[in-house]
């Protein structure tokens, strides 16, 4: 075997050459080794929004913004208007007293079924100096002993003006279907000496501010009334009560 030492670009012509071929596959091999073995699809990015939905979102926006701001400013000329009414004219609340309430019939039937009357004397005062009230159609005042309606009437229609006390006569009528227990409720209240009444009424009415009428609101009294079955009227047919005690209030409803 030749093991002689050649020096380098001096090798005999006997020499060994690789092939042409065998250098090239190898070069492939090297280069299918350096590609990567999974390539990531790449997604495309969306395509832009059309013009026109970008100017209708545009508007849109501009639309809520004038809105919400047309809104805010209805709320602040509003609190102002009712701010200025109130430092001119001061409202306040109306007051109302029951000052006696008679009974003219309160007769029962075999099928306990009662006929009441009642006329109720009703004190309006309105202590307001430029603030006037329209008392108006479609009010209603209720009688009742516990929850069970007694009898029930109307409010009269009139205007009361500034600082004028009015006095007002209530007639109410109604037959109620009585229950055992609520007889028996009664008498033992007679007993005592005093039967609690409630008077409720609901009334429309407008407020007027100077020469400004405003719109319908409801007035919502409410009267818990004592009365003292020990004292009676001279006349047979009508008993008229005192009252031990007798509170009224006031709400309105928008």
């Amino acid at each position: 075997m030749d093991q002689r030492v050649y020096p380098v670009g001096s090798l005999p012509a006997s020499a060994p050459v690789a092939p042409d071929n065998l250098s090239s596959s190898s070069k492939k091999d090297s280069k299918i080794d350096k590609l990567p073995l999974f390539t990531a699809p790449t997604s495309s990015p969306p395509p832009p929004a059309p013009v026109n939905t970008r100017r209708k979102r545009s508007r849109l926006c501009k639309c809520l913004c004038w809105t919400l701001l047309a809104i805010i400013i209805l709320i602040v000329v509003l609190a102002a208007i009712v701010g200025i009414l109130y430092l001119i004219f001061r409202p306040k609340i109306p007051h109302y007293s029951v000052d006696y309430l008679t009974v003219n019939n309160f007769t029962m039937d075999n099928n306990l079924t009662v006929t009441a009357s009642f006329d109720i004397t009703v004190t309006s005062r309105n202590p307001n100096k430029r603030i006037g009230i329209y008392y108006l159609e479609g009010s209603k005042i209720t009688a009742w002993y516990n929850t069970t309606e007694l009898c029930n009437g109307t409010y009269p229609v009139f205007y009361q003006g500034h600082r004028n006390t009015t006095v007002v006569h209530l007639l109410l009528s109604g037959k109620p279907q009585l229950t055992n227990d609520l007889i028996s409720g009664i008498q033992s209240q007679l007993e005592t000496g005093s039967i609690p009444i409630t008077v409720k009424g609901n009334v429309p009415v407008k407020i007027k501010f100077g020469a400004l009428k405003l719109f319908k609101i409801t007035g919502k009294v409410n009267c818990r009334l004592l009365l003292d079955s020990s004292s009676s009227g001279s006349s047979t047919s009508a008993t008229q009560f005192k009252f031990r005690s007798s509170s009224c209030s006031f709400k309105v409803k928008l």
